[in-house]
C-alpha cells in the first residue's frame, strides 16, 4: 500500500497528467511556433525607419478578361463567371463603391476579387457597367509566403485548420505552463517571481498602447 495520502496522490497524478499534456501540446506546435515567432518578429519590424525585408512579391502577369453581359450584374455572378470560365476561385470579395466613411465621394465603384495560395496569388478589378476586367498574378517569395501564412492570406482550409489546431495549443500551452508554475507556490512567491514581473510588464505595456 501506498504511504502517500489519497488526496496528494492524486494531486501528483493530475500534475503528471498535465504536464504530459504540456509537452505533447508542445510537441505538436513546435515548428509553428518557430514560423509564428520568426513571421512574427519579421511583420512586428515592417514599417518604419530602418524596417526589416518582407520578402518579394512580384507581378508575373496582367490580362484583360472580356466579361460577358450576364456576368456583369452583381459581384455573385461575376465570380461564379470567374469559377466556372477561368478556374479562379475568388476567396474575397470587395465591393467598392463611392462616398461612404474613409472614401473618396468621386471615385469610381469597383468590383475586387482575390484568391490563390501563400506562394502564388491572383486579383481581378472590375468597374461595373465595364465589359472587361483586368486580372494580375503576383509570385510571392519564401518569407513573403510565410507572411500571407501568419496574416492567414490564401492558406486554404487545411492551413486554417492547422492554424487553428496551433492557436488552441497555444491556449492550453498558457493555462497549463500557469498551472504548473503556481503549483506548490504561494501568491507572494507568484508576485515576486518570473510570472509576476511577467504580468506587471505585461499589463504595463499592453496599457500604454491601448490607452
Amino acid at each position: 500500500m501506498s504511504s502517500q495520502p489519497a488526496p496528494r496522490r492524486q494531486r501528483n497524478l493530475t500534475y503528471r497528467w498535465v504536464r504530459q499534456l504540456h509537452l505533447w501540446i508542445g510537441a505538436w506546435g513546435a515548428l509553428a511556433a518557430i514560423l509564428y515567432g520568426l513571421t512574427g518578429l519579421v511583420l512586428n519590424h515592417r514599417i518604419g525607419e530602418g524596417a526589416w525585408p518582407q520578402g518579394e512579391s512580384t507581378e508575373t502577369a496582367r490580362v484583360t478578361l472580356s466579361v460577358p453581359a450576364e456576368a456583369r450584374a452583381t459581384p455573385e455572378q461575376l465570380s461564379l463567371w470567374l469559377r466556372q470560365h477561368q478556374q479562379l476561385d475568388a476567396q474575397v470579395i470587395r465591393k467598392g463603391g463611392p462616398g461612404g466613411k474613409g472614401r473618396d465621394a468621386g471615385a469610381t465603384p469597383k468590383w475586387s476579387f482575390s484568391g490563390g495560395n501563400a506562394g502564388h496569388s491572383w486579383s481581378v478589378e472590375y468597374v461595373p457597367g465595364e465589359d472587361q476586367a483586368t486580372l494580375k498574378r503576383n509570385d510571392h517569395s519564401l518569407l513573403a509566403a510565410f507572411n500571407r501564412l501568419h496574416k492567414a492570406i490564401a492558406g486554404g482550409a487545411l492551413w486554417t485548420l492547422l492554424a487553428d489546431s496551433f492557436a488552441i495549443g497555444m491556449l492550453f500551452l498558457g493555462i497549463t505552463g500557469i498551472w504548473m508554475w503556481a503549483r506548490g507556490r504561494s501568491a507572494r512567491e507568484m508576485a515576486i517571481s518570473v510570472m509576476g514581473l511577467s504580468v506587471l510588464v505585461f499589463v504595463a505595456v499592453v496599457g500604454l498602447a491601448i490607452a
